[in-house]
């Protein structure tokens, strides 16, 4: 029988009951992480207590022990604040007890309120019951066995009054929220027929609902042959008849955790429910209402699991307040998390109200007063702020760990230095991609490990007990780390002001690209914060992680910072637009797990050749080098005819044959243009040719559209390395081959200023400048570095050029030849 499980989150305490001959075991689940055992038995002098693990114990270390006496198990796991550049995380404990006498099977055991409630009622397997609510107040619905359905209906109790009925329109529903049912956020009503809203929905742990079919009634058990079965449409004429509400042959309701849906020929299906025990809905009265829940008893069909249980319901005061969420597990087995806010939702809800749930955080599509035309311009002239902390972070440290990350990433962190940021792509053996994400070097043997999906750690955790890797731990710091962006090309100069940077850390001012720093905001008592040189907007930007206590203190320091010179907020429509002009790959759209690097426009992450010994070979590479040599579909940009806009989906045609699919689309502001990403044929992948996009079903609506390099915007990444322009070594002035003070003249004249930070796609004859000017000092460096023709593999490569320096001007300058 399996044992009862206790996970205690840091800084949190569990206490069991034990009896003689129980077994405890107390597991570090992720490594690194003291805990506080205590026994307390019936004699208080008796009392034990032993220090768990330490600062060294590894992933999955334990202990074990059994009770000889009855006597109270209590597990401690301290908590600590994780400074941004530092990384020691607290993580989760985890206590087993295996029982030396299991209990007999005993009621399934409901999740504990949320609140006191008004109303606790069970509603009895095959039964329905009906029940009032106030307006403002909360209606749990919890399935208490599991895959269990459960009709749901609602009527305006002063209508009833009346004597008018006016209850849950679903049909007024779907139309005006445009999806099957309502979920939690903006879209989470449901409507009456006069088109009033009568429910919200506040919370869903289970995300599968029904708004299509009927309560199951007598004539569905009929047509089967089940005649006189129990059915939800009579029990709840039953249970309604007191309100004078009319009987029904069939009730349309609301059929919560029923798992329906359409498939492909556009047939309704259904299947067992996806609820677990104890999993529910949370609506909010928005009219005082009649209500009715039933615990369905259909046991001819999968809709209930073949086994029709029990609901329970729960209504709480209106002057609680719940936050909204979605429930999302990592894994199958993973307990659920509710959706959450990040550090920095004080501000920016208070500047909009449209919020969406983005992976696992709620943010805001578009802020009030400015909409996703002006923050876009804003990003493009100015700068723009966003909150971007829904991205996972993962502290990978050990002397494995760079081992560990050579093997789980394409490319080559043997060539990460400290203080470097590298993007990468996160491949399974098929070669499809798990994740995109940057690597962090804070070490010799410390990286941090950004990513968008919280699956990551399970994946680096996974790969690292394959490869019998004992000397690396993999701890999440998400809850502990919240990242700011500041994009656009005044970023530099509303931030240059507030970073402080210690002595032996790179200063802000010559932070170059995919370069972080440690330092403080504010000055040197300020926040402690790092600071990147990176960004998702195609531009000139900055992110700013700190601990989730400092974001209102950080947001507000930034945006008094940068009011001055236009900065606007950032929601996630306008960075949709930003994204897909720069050629920024996006997971889900770009690729998933059966996308490729080289099909997502990232092949420049792989690094087949500098990768090539035994020892640095990594997850999917066998497949990725088949695929390269190969490839039957590659990234390309449409430019499309006419003011329709491609969307995610959309089929592409070279005649009556589908040659590609649509990956993101908008309509491109600053080119005027509707512009989309696509996954092409490499057939009909070279730029201008001529193609269309497939409206309808695909042939009776076509837009023209012609093949173009991606990214649409600043082509040759010019904004974000800061780069003036490119020049040719035909170009390159003489008077910069000369000592002296000519020479800095003239190179500012041919406008090399700005900071190049990083590999350009340029012919072998180019140069790559790099001028840092600090105006206080009136100096100016600058070097001339020839670019490596080839694989995008070798922009890792070290340079094998010589440099051009000049000193501060009107100072003594050295020259080294290239």
């Amino acid at each position: 029988m399996p044992g009862e499980s206790y996970p205690v989150r840091p800084g949190g305490t569990t206490a069991v009951r034990l009896e003689p001959g129980d077994e405890v075991t107390v597991v570090d689940v992720h490594g690194r992480q003291p805990a506080r055992l205590t026994i307390l038995s019936d004699d208080p002098s008796t009392a034990q207590a032993a220090a768990l693990f330490g600062p060294q114990s590894p992933a999955g270390d334990s202990a074990s022990f059994t009770a000889g006496d009855a006597a109270t198990c209590v597990l401690a796991v301290p908590a600590w604040r994780m400074e941004p550049g530092q990384q020691e995380i607290p993580s989760t404990v985890l206590m087993t007890v295996t029982r030396a006498r299991p209990p007999r099977p005993a009621e399934p055991v409901l999740p504990p309120p949320l609140a006191d409630p008004v109303l606790d009622l069970r509603v009895d397997r095959a039964t329905a019951l009906s029940y009032e609510v106030k307006p403002g107040q909360y209606i749990q619905v919890i399935d208490v066995e599991g895959k269990q359905c459960s009709d749901f209906l609602a009527f305006d109790a002063d209508a009833l009054a009346a004597g008018t009925e006016r209850g849950l329109d679903l049909t007024a529903t779907r139309y005006f929220t445009g999806s099957a049912y309502p979920r939690p956020g903006l879209h989470g009503k449901f409507y009456a027929p006069d088109l009033a809203p009568l429910v919200e929905v506040v919370r869903d742990t289970v995300g599968r609902h029904d708004t299509f079919g009927l309560a199951c009634n007598a004539k569905y058990y009929a047509d089967l042959g089940y005649f006189g079965h129990v059915n939800c449409t009579d029990n709840f004429n039953a249970a309604l008849a007191s309100y004078g509400v009319a009987a029904r042959q069939a009730w349309p309701a609301l059929n919560l955790f029923y798992n329906t849906f359409f498939g492909a020929d556009y047939q309704l299906y259904f299947d067992e429910p996806w609820s677990r025990p104890g999993d529910y809905v949370l609506l909010r009265a928005l009219a005082p209402l009649v209500c009715a829940s039933s615990a369905c008893p259909d046991d001819i069909d999968p809709a209930n699991g073949w086994h029709p249980t029990d609901i329970h319901l729960r209504v709480y005061e209106a002057e609680r307040k719940f936050s909204p969420a979605i429930a999302r597990r990592v894994t199958p087995s993973a307990e659920a998390e509710l959706t959450r806010t990040t550090g920095f939702h004080e501000r920016t809800s208070a500047l909009a109200q449209r919020m969406t749930e983005y992976r696992g955080y709620w943010l805001p599509s578009a802020y009030d007063g400015y909409g996703a035309i002006a923050e876009y311009w804003a990003c493009r002239e100015k700068a723009a702020v966003m909150d971007l902390s829904p991205l996972r972070k993962f502290e990978v440290l050990g002397s494995d760990a760079e081992a560990l990350l050579q093997a789980c990433v394409t490319r080559n962190v043997r060539r990460l230095s400290v203080g470097q940021v590298v993007y990468t792509a996160v491949c399974a053996e098929t070669g499809g991609m798990i994740d995109d994400a940057t690597i962090f070097r804070l070490g010799a043997d410390n990286f941090r490990f950004v990513g968008g999906d919280p699956y990551d750690g399970v994946w680096l955790r996974a790969r690292a007990d394959a490869l019998g890797l004992s000397r690396v731990w993999v701890k999440e710091s998400t809850d502990q780390l919240h990242n700011l962006a500041v994009q656009g090309p005044l970023s530099r100069t509303i931030l240059g002001d507030l970073v402080w940077t210690p002595d032996g850390q790179p200063p802000f001012a010559g932070l170059t690209w995919f370069r972080f720093t440690t330092g403080k905001l504010g000055g040197a008592d300020g926040i402690p914060v790092v600071v990147s040189r990176t960004g998702y907007s195609g531009e000139l930007g900055y992110e700013i992680w700190c601990h989730p206590c400092d974001a209102v203190a950080v947001w507000d320091l930034v945006w008094a910072a940068g009011r001055p010179h236009g900065l606007a907020p950032l929601g996630l429509e306008a960075l949709d637009m930003v994204r897909i002009e720069a050629g920024l790959a996006f997971g889900g759209y770009e690729f998933d797990d059966q996308t490729d690097p080289f099909e997502a426009g990232i092949g420049f992450t792989v690094a087949l050749k500098s990768k090539s010994e035994p020892e640095d070979d990594f997850s999917g590479r066998a497949a990725l080098a088949r695929r390269h040599s190969a490839p039957q579909r590659v990234l390309v940009g449409l430019e499309l005819s006419g003011n329709e806009t491609a969307t995610r989906g959309d089929c592409v045609h070279a005649g009556r044959l589908q040659v590609g699919i649509i990956t993101s689309g908008t309509r491109s502001p600053v080119l005027r243009k509707n512009i989309a990403l696509c996954r092409m044929a490499v057939e009909y992948s070279a730029p201008g040719t001529l193609v269309e996009v497939g409206k309808l079903d695909g042939h009776s609506k076509r837009i023209p559209a012609t093949v173009v390099r991606v990214p649409f915007y600043d082509q040759e990444k010019l904004k974000p390395r800061s780069l003036s322009r490119r020049v040719p070594r035909s170009a390159w002035p003489a008077s910069a081959c000369t000592p002296g003070l000519g020479e800095a003249a003239a190179v500012e004249d041919q406008r090399f200023a700005g900071e190049c930070l990083g590999p350009l796609d340029v012919a072998e004859d180019d140069v790559v400048v790099t001028a840092v000017k600090d105006p206080g000092e009136n100096a100016l460096d600058v070097r001339d570095r020839a670019v490596k023709q080839g694989n995008s593999e070798d922009a890792d490569a070290p340079w094998q050029a010589g440099e051009l320096v000049l000193g501060r001007l009107g100072e003594a300058e050295r020259q080294r030849p290239l």
